[in-house]
C-alpha cells in the first residue's frame, strides 16, 4: 500500500527544553515537542494525520468531507481548517445538542465555514453516514493516518537521537501507535484521557494493521512481534478520573506548573491529562513531552 500526503504544515516542529518544568517534576531532561505549533487552524496533532486522510478524500474524488467528535472536539476544528486549505465543503457532527453561545473550538469551526450537525443522543458514526461527504473517522485514526506519527517520530530522533521516553496523551490511539511503531513500545509512554472503552485493544489493533507484512518495514527500532504488542504497550491509565469530560486536581496542577515553569498552556482533557502522568512517571533519562495542541478547547 502506497500512502501519500497533502502538504498542511510546515515541518518539523521545534523541540524546546524545558529545564524548569524539569527541576519542578524531579526529571533529569526534559524537552517538548510543540506539536500544538503545526500551523494549520490553531495547531495540534490531528494535522499530521490530515495530510493522510485528506489525501483519501482528494484522491477518492470527493468535494467535501464528514467527521464526528465532541462540542470541543480539536480534530474537528481542524478537520474545517484542513477542508477550507483543500477547497472542500466540511460537515461536522457533534454529540449532544448545540450550546447557547458557540465558544472555543465551536467558534473557530464555524469560522472556516463548517456545517454542523447535533446528532443529540444518537450514535454519531449513522449520522456521519447520512451526510454528503467522505467520512474521516473518528479523532482522524486509522492504520493509515497514523503514518503521521511515524513521520513525527523521525523528526524526533534527528532532534534527540538518544531520546529515551515520549510521553503522549492517548485519545483516539492513532498518535501513540504511529510513535510506538517507528520507536518501539519501551519508549513511548501513552496517559489514556478516557476517549475509548479499551485503549491498549485500540492501539495494538492500530499496530496490526501497520505492521502487517507488507508493512514490517515501519517497525524500525523496536523489533517487536506484533501479536506480543498489546501486553508491551505502557499506557498510564490513572489520569482519567470520573470520565473524559472531567477535570482532576492532578491535571489542574499539572497544567499551573506548566504554564508557570515555562509559559506552555495545556488543555484539560488531552495534555493536561498527559502532563499529570508524565509527574506522576518521573521517567528516567532523556524525556520528550508530546504537546498535542487543544488551547481552544480550554477558552471554552
Amino acid at each position: 500500500m502506497t500512502i501519500k500526503a497533502v502538504p498542511l504544515a510546515t515541518w518539523p516542529t521545534p523541540l524546546e527544553p524545558a529545564m524548569r518544568l524539569a527541576g519542578a517534576i524531579g526529571l533529569e531532561e526534559l524537552w517538548v515537542k510543540r506539536d500544538d505549533l503545526t500551523g494549520l487552524g490553531g495547531g495540534g496533532n490531528k494535522v499530521r494525520k490530515l495530510q493522510y486522510t485528506c489525501a483519501q478524500a482528494v484522491e477518492a474524488g470527493a468535494t467535501g468531507v464528514v467527521t464526528t467528535g465532541a462540542p470541543q472536539s480539536n480534530h474537528a476544528r481542524l478537520t474545517a481548517a484542513a477542508a477550507a486549505r483543500l477547497g472542500l465543503s466540511c460537515t461536522l457532527v457533534l454529540a449532544g445538542t448545540a450550546p447557547e453561545a458557540m465558544r472555543g473550538n465551536l467558534l473557530l469551526d464555524e469560522l472556516a465555514g463548517a456545517r454542523i450537525v447535533w446528532a443529540g443522543t444518537d450514535p454519531l458514526a449513522e449520522v456521519a453516514a447520512a451526510q454528503d461527504g467522505y467520512v474521516i473517522p473518528f479523532g482522524g485514526t486509522n492504520a493509515v493516518s497514523a503514518q503521521g506519527y511515524v513521520d513525527c517520530a523521525k523528526e524526533l530522533l534527528t532532534q534527540l537521537p538518544d531520546l529515551d521516553t515520549v510521553v503522549v496523551a492517548l485519545g483516539s490511539g492513532g498518535t501513540m501507535a504511529g510513535l510506538v511503531a517507528q520507536l518501539g513500545p519501551e519508549r513511548v509512554l501513552g496517559v489514556d484521557v478516557g476517549a475509548l472503552p479499551d485503549p491498549r485493544a485500540t492501539v495494538a489493533g492500530l499496530l496490526d494493521e501497520m505492521l502487517a507484512p507488507a508493512e514490517s518495514g515501519m517497525w524500525a527500532a523496536g523489533g517487536t512481534e506484533t501479536g506480543a504488542v498489546s501486553e508491551s504497550l505502557r499506557i498510564d491509565s490513572g489520569q482519567v478520573g470520573a470520565g473524559y469530560a472531567t477535570v482532576t486536581e492532578p491535571v489542574r496542577a499539572a497544567m499551573r506548573l506548566a504554564a508557570r515553569t515555562e509559559g506552555i498552556f495545556l488543555d484539560p482533557t488531552y495534555t493536561g491529562r498527559a502532563m499529570a502522568g508524565l509527574c506522576a512517571a518521573k521517567p528516567r533519562g532523556k524525556v520528550v513531552f508530546l504537546h498535542t495542541g487543544g488551547l481552544p478547547g480550554l477558552l471554552a
